[in-house]
């Protein structure tokens, strides 16, 4: 059974792209994860990126929606690019350390904001899917109605609630993501700036952004995604990054 870390091992030692002229990146990341408080977390980690360096990003949402975007880019380099229109937050440029404790665990932290532990598994679910996943053509992940097509079946499947791998992201940019491999989490705690954001737990009310929804249930995938390029005359700007140090929360 491939793990999470050798998974991620073998796509980091051989980073590699799809083809195309658009904003495309490859990595590793948590798609997301609501807490029973109403907090919600989501990590990524790509290994390429077309416009920009290797970043890694967290996302928080406070239980009153609003969202921040932390990453080691700045705003125009990381996922603020095309999410920033979602929160009134400046983008955060800051530390991010990930770190494996045994083939299926890590500990994500932001250097005296965030530490967040997440323990995944693979379920007969996962493994049909992530068969599926590698197995499809690269065409295949580049069409909007196939997207759509295994949106609708991968909801129900996988206890998400709805997903959208094809859509708008606030900023304007189409995207459409490509997962081809997928674990469940299975455990996870998170401390924010010294709380405790408590169970893992769905949302009253499933988050979206744009048409980009975040999963009910912990899902870490493996895969790409594509977004238009920017473009000034249909897409908002990133929105201007803080200074290095993460915001104080509460």
């Amino acid at each position: 059974m491939t793990t999470p870390h050798s998974a991620l091992h073998a796509v980091a030692d051989h980073p590699s792209l799809p083809a195309g002229t658009d904003d495309r990146v490859t990595g590793f990341g948590i798609m997301g994860l609501p807490f029973a408080t109403g907090h919600y977390l989501a990590y990524r980690d790509f290994g390429a990126s077309s416009f920009s360096p290797a970043y890694r990003s967290v996302w928080h949402r406070d239980p009153d929606g609003r969202w921040t975007f932390y990453a080691t880019t700045p705003a125009e380099q990381s996922c603020s690019r095309y999410f920033s229109s979602a929160t009134t937050v400046p983008a955060v440029q800051c530390d991010i350390t990930m770190s494996w404790t045994d083939p299926w665990s890590l500990d994500i932290a932001i250097p005296g904001l965030l530490r967040w532990t997440v323990g995944m598994s693979s379920t007969p679910i996962t493994r049909a899917v992530s068969r599926l996943g590698q197995a499809m053509p690269e065409r295949a992940w580049g069409s909007v109605a196939v997207l759509e097509a295994i949106s609708r079946i991968a909801g129900p499947l996988l206890r998400t609630g709805g997903i959208r791998l094809a859509g708008s992201a606030p900023n304007g940019q189409q995207f459409r993501v490509a997962p081809r491999q997928i674990w469940a989490v299975r455990r996870s705690r998170a401390v924010l700036d010294g709380v405790s954001l408590g169970a893992v737990a769905p949302l009253a009310t499933q988050s979206r952004l744009a048409d980009f929804r975040l999963p009910q249930r912990g899902l870490c995938v493996i895969g790409s995604a594509q977004f238009d390029s920017f473009d000034p005359r249909r897409h908002a700007p990133a929105c201007q990054t803080a200074p290095t140090e993460p915001r104080t929360v509460g």
